[in-house]
Parts: structure tokens; C-alpha cells; sequence
């Protein structure tokens, strides 16, 4: 498929160079004396793949996601090449084209000025949120929310997560970014209560910080003087790093009502080892597998017996990206308790939420859910 899709790049964008860079990759280099041809060749792109592929006599549309970075001629290629594959990371992330032009911005490929920006972003309340919601397949009701953050740089614009949470990482920002995210999550909370919706708000939790005391403390504090109903998102290889203090600190946590959510399951090291001593609640399947759920004939069966594995471990399951009616209808007959995903709705910013809830039009998306993949949803379901 990566061949034919290549293939079709170079048609379209003839004075290109195309490369196939992996199994769902293409690279595409070409040069211009003026920047809007980067725009120019983008729109042809984005033209060129709404017509279908024929495969074995059928017509498939494919989708891509387009990364792009351009610079003047002088400047380094493999940096460039770096702030391309950053663009690609977030219009995979947001389903949207990314183009940066870092031709006069030297700046823009700074990681230690991005990181300094980064700690001033903090205390200048330059961060924002935005919320995913989870919906209960058989509730047919928004009963959770996951907290994002976004960076709004005063210059460079909207800065997403993949570009500044490695480097809040590598500084130790991630405690101030953290805690003032569990500050914003708890003020959003009431604003939502006001609003008549009681929700409990998901936040993500670096692994580095599950073996900080002071952060531990400062949390727990947060949370037992509000009495803010919050969960705590964490990924296996979190715990990984030091198992003893990270599942000592999940307990102190869970003690105090903070529901502990065990996120992208199945794209690290899984281990089973850790997976009974933590304390929680949830699992959270990896989009990796949820994505393919319909078209391959292994990732339904991981997905499954994920399913019955956190069911006798008395944890509720969560699949992230859904996309289609069809991998909610079949995730549905797996015993999938939530889901969310693009299907439901992207990440949006609070009033947006609120507005979600109150319009509820994804009930009706969630209790028709049997039409798009009746007959193999029974397949699963014998089976």
C-alpha cells in the first residue's frame, strides 16, 4: 500500500523527490524559490487522495496526514528533518495538515529556549486545557473526561504536548506543569458542577513524578482540600522505573479516592508482574490496536482478551481512538465498558464541553450501535 500511495506523491508532485520511509511513511523533499509552494503542494496532496485506490477490483479512500517544515537553502537538513517529523507527530495527533516555516526563526528548533518559554508559560498562565470526553457504551453517558494540555506561545503560536511535555521531563517543569494542572482540572470541575455535570476529570501523570514525595504530598493536598473527584492517567513503563515507590505513591493516591487509570496498554512492556499490584481502576486499550480493530485479524483478539483480562481483575476498560461506528459497535459486544475518540468528540475546551453535554446528541451515536457491524458483532459474540 506505502508502494501504490508513493507512487501516487510522485505523480502528483512530479518535481519531487518521494522516499518510502516505513510501512505507513512516504518522505517527500523538493525545492522552491517562494514559500507558498509548500501551501501549493499541500492542496494538491490533500486533492490527489480523495479519489480511491483500486485493490483486488475494490475502491478504497486512503487518508493521509501531512507534516511539513520549510527553510531557507542554508540551513541544516537534518534539523530540518527534525522539525518536519514534529509536525508529522502533531498532525497525526490532531488529524489536521502541520506546516512550520522556520526559514527567518532560528529559535524554532531551540529545544533549551523552548524549555525556558516553557517555565514562564507556567507561571504567566500561558497553558490551557482542553477535554476528551469517555462515554459509557451500556450508561449511553459521558461519565469521565481526560484532561489535555496546550501551551498558547506568545510568538511561535500553539505549541502541542508531544513538543513541550519531553522537555518539562528533562527540566523538571513537569511537577509546576502538573500541579497547575491539577489546579485548572480542579477549578474546571466546579465550573462543570455549576453547569450540572458531575464528572471526574482524567489527568495524565509522568512516571517520573511517582517516585517524588514532595509532588505526592503537594497532590494529595490539592485534591483532599478541594474534594475534587480526579483520576490519575499513568502508562506500565511509568511504573517500570521504580516499581517499589510508584506502587507505594499509586496506594497513597488511590487511599484518598483519586481513581488510578492504566494508560496505553499493550504499546509498552506489558507486565503482569505489576499489572495485579497496581491499585486501578481502569485500563485504557492503546489507539494502536482500537484503530486496526476492523480491518486486521489479530488486533480484535488482543483487544478481547485485554477486555476479559481487566474484567477479572475487577478494572472497567477503555478503548482510545474510536473512530468509526463500526469499532464502537463491535468494541461494545466485547464487553468494552468506555470509549473515546474522534467518533465522540476531539478535545475541546471547556465552554465547548459544556455545551457537548448539554446538546447530548452522542446518545443518540451510542445507542445506535448495532446497525454498522451487525453481522460480525454476532461472529464475536458466538465466539
Amino acid at each position: 500500500m506505502i508502494v501504490d500511495v508513493a507512487a501516487r506523491i510522485a505523480d502528483t508532485l512530479p518535481d519531487a523527490r518521494v522516499m518510502v520511509a516505513g510501512r505507513d511513511t512516504a518522505e517527500i523533499v523538493f525545492e522552491s524559490e517562494a514559500r507558498l509552494a509548500l501551501d501549493v503542494a499541500i492542496a494538491a496532496l490533500e486533492i490527489a487522495f480523495e479519489d480511491p485506490f483500486d485493490i483486488d477490483g475494490e475502491s478504497y479512500v486512503i487518508h493521509i496526514q501531512l507534516g511539513a517544515a520549510a527553510a531557507s537553502a542554508h540551513r541544516d537538513e537534518v534539523l530540518l528533518i527534525e522539525e518536519a517529523e514534529h509536525a508529522l507527530r502533531e498532525a497525526r495527533a490532531e488529524r489536521i495538515t502541520i506546516a512550520r516555516d522556520v526559514t527567518g526563526n532560528p529559535a524554532a528548533m531551540d529545544r533549551a529556549e523552548l524549555s525556558l518559554d516553557l517555565t514562564r508559560a507556567i507561571e504567566k498562565e500561558e497553558l490551557f486545557l482542553q477535554y476528551q470526553p469517555k462515554v459509557h457504551l451500556r450508561r449511553q453517558q459521558v461519565t469521565s473526561v481526560e484532561a489535555l494540555v496546550r501551551w498558547n506561545h506568545p510568538t511561535r503560536g500553539l505549541v502541542l504536548p508531544n513538543d513541550f511535555i519531553p522537555l518539562a521531563e528533562e527540566s523538571r517543569d513537569i511537577v509546576a506543569l502538573t500541579l497547575w494542572t491539577i489546579r485548572r482540572s480542579i477549578a474546571d470541575q466546579k465550573a462543570l458542577a455549576a453547569s450540572g455535570h458531575d464528572l471526574r476529570i482524567f489527568i495524565n501523570i509522568a512516571g517520573a513524578l511517582l517516585a517524588d514525595k514532595r509532588f505526592v504530598r503537594r497532590a494529595c493536598e490539592l485534591v483532599q482540600a478541594s474534594g475534587a473527584q480526579l483520576g490519575f492517567e499513568i502508562t506500565e513503563t511509568s511504573v517500570i522505573r521504580d516499581p517499589e515507590s510508584a506502587i507505594a505513591n499509586l496506594k497513597i493516591f488511590a487511599d484518598i479516592g483519586i481513581i488510578i487509570a492504566i494508560d496505553d496498554y499493550g504499546a509498552g512492556l506489558s507486565s503482569l508482574a505489576y499489572l495485579k499490584q497496581l491499585p486501578a481502576r481502569e485500563l485504557k486499550i492503546d489507539k494502536l490496536f482500537v484503530t486496526q480493530l476492523t480491518s486486521s485479524n489479530r488486533d480484535p483478539l488482543i483487544v478481547r482478551s485485554t477486555i476479559d483480562l481487566a474484567h477479572a481483575l475487577e478494572m472497567e476498560v477503555v478503548a482510545e481512538g474510536v473512530e468509526t461506528q463500526a469499532a464502537m459497535a463491535l468494541l461494545s459486544v466485547m464487553g468494552c465498558d468506555m470509549i473515546q475518540g474522534f467518533l465522540i468528540s476531539r478535545p475541546i475546551n471547556l465552554d465547548a464541553l459544556i455545551h457537548f453535554l448539554d446538546d447530548g446528541k452522542y446518545q443518540a451515536l451510542a445507542a445506535d450501535m448495532r446497525a454498522p457491524f451487525n453481522r460480525l458483532a454476532t461472529v464475536w459474540k458466538r465466539a
